[in-house]
């Protein structure tokens, strides 16, 4: 019997899919426009329209990226949120931290944004425990059911709890959720000890708080899918695995970068398949531009990020995003300068050139008056309308005294600069050479501006998968399972004993999640890591630690590794100062449930020179008739010199004068200059 796993990876314009038989490893691949209204809309119709004549039942399994928290957070959608901190904290929140956005010089002009709970919806609880866990006032049982009365009377329904110290002994909070849990029977509660047990209050209580914003609406979400699906699916997380959706609801803040962890997986594993384990993975869609990068196959992972203006500490791929898509829209500044993004006409009504109402010029029209995309998306599915994206390149130009080439050029190199910043916050930033890295473009408008990122840049190469527009969805189906669990344990002396205990407890606590998502004992993988620092520093590097018993060569072991990383991400180490000891900070312990990767097929080669199938007018460095390609013609082996325009299903390629694009074995097109 035929048995297909399918990936959904729900995008603000388009909801791409992409199924793998597993007996014959046959990959088929779809997009349909995204409904925000109703996303499980979307997702269903792309189910229905990759599975074609086949039936449900032959779906083995389903595994979807999410947009639904990053969004709600992202449009600063929070309701009915309540906090329950320790007496005499109740302006945690209201203190935060000292740093202002952009540094000091924009320290006088900076406005403190409101806190994701006002402090008029603040109530505090008796109890106190200090930072090794020890109780030094009891928990005040009066004063935790006058809160949760409280909340009840004002029918606030998602309440986030946070201790002081209770990373260290979760008892207070436990048994405030059980409170809340008998006198507010209809409020979600999170704890921060369930959430992010490691210390630093604020981090961890706004990190609790953005999950109980988000509970009700994936819980509602999650629910209603699994109704209209009819069987059980997984869910992409933030850390680069995936989860069930029955265990997913019970831990939402780990969906926040759900589609973008997807993408950045997906593009590691083609490019390592095709000889380059470190890339810059660029995610171009209709929205945005997710940036990221892979160093030996592995997706850089950070803890220190944050979602809009919220700070989450959860582990997740270190992926910088920026509000540059094709939906992009071009405005001019009150100062009379043209300006890019970061508001998008995202899928309804969309680019002018969508002929759905949109009235504001974008990047894809832009794209369009140049002649650099054909009059249609999808391979015909949506017509595009090149004269509405030229009326409005002809209103935006008389307004900035251009003529309309250059407006339209203008746009693109706009959006160009505004994705090489991004790709340098992630490179330059973290002491990594740009010039080092190739770069994987997909997404929809990923590959549309990678001949001018090779020139601002300076990159080697770029890499256009095959279906580019598909491969997060692809993503989605490389992934393992995975939960992340962390304990602080700061100390400057580290006992031995005391980590392989809590190393020991954090292991049975990720065996357990992976039994019941139906892994056997055997396959269970556990990959340690710790937090460290030089002592007096008040931020930590992080470094994988080694399996096995913890002996004093381990810990050799990873104060080498640690020494190394703060080197090479800061310019400079103290491995030979014994003036500067090194901290421990946090233990931590990923379980990993492996899965079976779909494999990647080489394919034949054919002529180096292809034949275009068409030409038409292009604007490069001028208007001139350009051959265009398609990409199912070409073979391995095959040049396409510029200029030249590629274009296939979900995504096209315009190659500049100068640029040469050639297919590998693997499908995949490597942009080149010269």
């Amino acid at each position: 019997m035929r048995s297909v796993r399918i990936g959904v990876d729900t995008g603000g314009t388009f909801t791409d899919v992409v199924a793998v038989d597993e007996q014959t490893g046959e990959i088929t691949t779809t997009k349909t426009p995204s409904t925000p209204a109703d996303p499980a809309g979307g997702f269903m119709e792309g189910v229905r329209k990759v599975l074609g004549e086949a039936d449900l039942e032959t779906v083995s399994a389903v595994v979807h990226g999410t947009t639904v928290a990053t969004n709600q957070l992202l449009e600063d959608r929070i309701a009915d949120l309540g906090f329950v901190t320790t007496e005499g904290f109740e302006f945690i929140l209201e203190i935060a931290r000292q740093s202002v956005p952009d540094g000091y010089g924009n320290s006088y002009f900076w406005v403190k944004p409101p806190r994701i709970v006002p402090v008029h919806r603040v109530r505090t609880v008796g109890g106190r425990l200090d930072h090794t866990g020890a109780e030094v006032r009891p928990f005040d049982e009066a004063a935790a059911v006058a809160a949760a009365r409280w909340f009840r009377e004002r029918e606030i329904t998602a309440i986030g709890v946070c201790f002081l110290h209770s990373y260290a002994n979760p008892a207070h909070e436990i048994r405030m959720r059980e409170v809340i849990e008998r006198e507010h029977p209809g409020a979600v509660v999170s704890i921060s000890s369930d959430v992010l047990r490691e210390y630093r209050e604020y981090e961890r209580s706004v990190t609790t708080l953005v999950d109980a914003a988000v509970k009700p609406t994936m819980r509602r979400y999650i629910a209603g899918l699994a109704g209209r699906l009819g069987m059980p699916f997984s869910v992409m997380k933030s850390n680069g695995g995936v989860l069930s959706a029955a265990e997913v609801v019970h831990q939402p803040i780990t969906t926040v970068l759900s589609g973008p962890a997807a993408g950045a997986l997906g593009a590691a594993l083609i490019a390592s398949t095709a000889g380059h384990p470190s890339v810059i993975t660029l995610d171009g869609g209709g929205t945005s531009t997710d940036v990221a990068v892979v160093v030996d196959g592995e997706p850089s992972l950070t803890t220190e990020g944050s979602v809009g203006r919220y700070p989450c500490k959860i582990p997740m791929i270190d992926i910088v995003t920026v509000g540059a898509g094709g939906g992009s829209i071009a405005w001019i500044s009150p100062e009379g300068t043209l300006k890019v993004g970061p508001k998008s006409a995202g899928a309804d009504p969309g680019p002018l050139c969508y002929g759905r109402g949109g009235t504001e010029v974008t990047v894809t029209d832009a794209h369009v008056f140049l002649g650099r995309v054909p009059a249609h998306l999808l391979g015909g599915e949506i017509p595009l309308d090149a004269d509405a994206a030229r009326q409005g390149i002809e209103t935006l130009a008389g307004k900035v005294g251009l003529s309309l080439e250059r407006t339209a050029a203008g746009i693109l190199e706009i959006s160009a600069f505004n994705q090489s910043n991004a790709i340098r916050q992630l490179t330059v930033k973290r002491g990594l050479d740009v010039r080092d890295f190739p770069m994987v473009a997909f997404g929809g408008s990923g590959p549309l501006l990678v001949c001018r990122l090779i020139d601002i840049l300076g990159l080697p190469s770029v890499i256009v998968p095959p279906d580019p527009g598909n491969v997060s969805a692809f993503g989605l189906l490389t992934v393992d399972v995975k939960n992340d669990y962390v304990r602080t344990f700061v100390t400057r002396e580290l006992s031995l004993d005391s980590a392989a205990e809590i190393f020991g407890d954090l292991e049975d606590q990720a065996a357990e999640a992976l039994d019941r998502e139906g892994f056997t004992a055997e396959a269970h993988v556990y990959a340690r890591s710790a937090d460290l620092r030089y002592y007096g520093q008040a931020y930590e590097v992080r470094v994988p630690a080694p399996a096995g018993p913890l002996d004093e060569a381990w810990r050799a072991e990873v104060l080498d590794r640690f020494h190394e990383a703060h080197q090479r991400l800061y310019g400079y180490g103290y491995r030979d100062d014994p003036r500067h000891g090194v901290e421990w900070v946090n233990l931590r312990v990923s379980g990993i449930g492996p899965i079976t990767r779909p494999a990647i097929g080489r394919r034949p080669y054919g002529t180096a020179d292809p034949r275009p199938v068409t030409a038409r007018e292009v604007f490069y460095d001028g208007w001139g008739p350009t051959p265009i390609y398609h990409r199912a013609d070409l073979t391995a082996g095959s040049v396409v010199r510029g200029p030249a325009v590629i274009e296939e299903y979900g995504s096209t390629l315009p190659v500049h004068p100068g640029f040469t694009a050639t297919m590998d074995e693997f499908g995949n097109l490597e942009v080149r200059r010269g």
